[in-house]
């Protein structure tokens, strides 16, 4: 990075904040100004209110800001990825625009990462929010998350995060994964950490998520499970499950003929010879998928030249030719 750059970037998506967005910058400006030459990235996602007007104002007032519009909504993965991609700072920190999320974490979040760490994750120990439809459901969901990723991370759902930018460029977003980048920079041997951090009542707007999530960090949650664990052998998955399958449709097939040999029963008018045909194509279907799922994996890393694994430093003597 250009040493006259940022040290630090501070990304924040939003959507329809009008009335959260001068106190939030002038919240991160307080806490900020003195201690770090930083930026301010606000990323808005399809706003329909004043939000952006505001926003031009103050870019005009403070070259520190830089603001990225989108054309429509494309969601809060998709505003938080475009944030990180233009950060400029070594370190990236994230925060909601609601107002909930307090800035004043942010140095404290820096400071833990300078203790050695690649991620530092917000915990909204105490929060101040509707239980039965973002409380409950925000807590199945995080023991989910840390139960199948091995992240044992109390809060999976704060926006609140510090990153280094180089495991930010390691990790790439899709759908709704925002939730998801520490368990997906766990892959590349990030150094985690978990700091509670303050979390206020919302004053004003209103919230974006509802108890329709749910099924969406559910579907995202098995995707990062196999990225995690089978990006790089699909086959052992799906060749895994083909296996089982075949080995019990012999087995019910054997059983159908025994019953047969020893004790007559019709086999076109038995259940079990129905379910060994079936078991026996799902199993050959699998070992199929995971065959094709092996090519599209190594077509995939061939064609990018992109490893399966992650280097994170060389040391070696440099020797000279005589």
């Amino acid at each position: 990075m250009d040493k006259t750059g940022p040290e630090v970037s501070v990304v924040i998506p939003l959507l329809n904040e009008q009335d959260n967005i001068q106190p939030l910058y002038e919240q991160i400006k307080e806490i900020l100004d003195n201690k770090y030459n930083y930026e301010i990235i606000f990323v808005d996602d399809g706003s329909t209110d004043n939000s952006f007007n505001i926003l031009s104002r103050l870019q005009k007032a403070d070259a520190r800001i830089r603001i990225i519009r989108f054309r429509r909504n494309f969601g809060q993965t998709a505003a938080l990825s475009a944030g990180f991609a233009h950060a400029r700072g070594e370190i990236v920190a994230a925060i909601d625009a609601d107002l909930q999320n307090d800035p004043a974490d942010i140095p404290k979040m820096i400071d833990k990462l300078h203790e050695g760490f690649d991620v530092v994750s917000g915990w909204r120990k105490k929060r101040h929010d509707k239980t039965l439809t973002r409380l409950l459901p925000s807590k199945i969901a995080n023991w989910l998350i840390a139960k199948i990723t091995g992240v044992k991370l109390h809060d999976f759902g704060c926006t609140l995060k510090a990153y280094r930018k180089e495991i930010l460029e390691e990790t790439k977003l899709y759908g709704e994964m925002h939730r998801f980048i520490p368990a997906l920079a766990s892959w590349s041997g990030a150094r985690i950490a978990e700091m509670v951090v303050n979390h206020r009542p919302r004053t004003t707007g209103s919230t974006k998520y509802g108890l329709e999530r749910t099924v969406k960090v559910i579907l995202d949650l098995i995707t990062v499970k196999f990225l995690l664990s089978f990006s790089t052998k699909p086959n052992q998955l799906f060749g895994g499950w083909g296996f089982l399958a075949l080995f019990l449709g012999s087995a019910s097939a054997v059983a159908v003929i025994l019953m047969k040999i020893l004790r007559g029963t019709d086999m076109t008018g038995n259940p079990l010879l129905y379910l060994a045909i079936l078991l026996l194509v799902v199993g050959i279907q699998f070992i199929l998928m995971g065959l094709l799922a092996e090519l599209l994996v190594r077509t995939y890393h061939e064609s990018q030249n992109r490893p399966t694994y992650v280097i994170k430093e060389i040391l070696e003597s440099s020797t000279e030719e005589g």
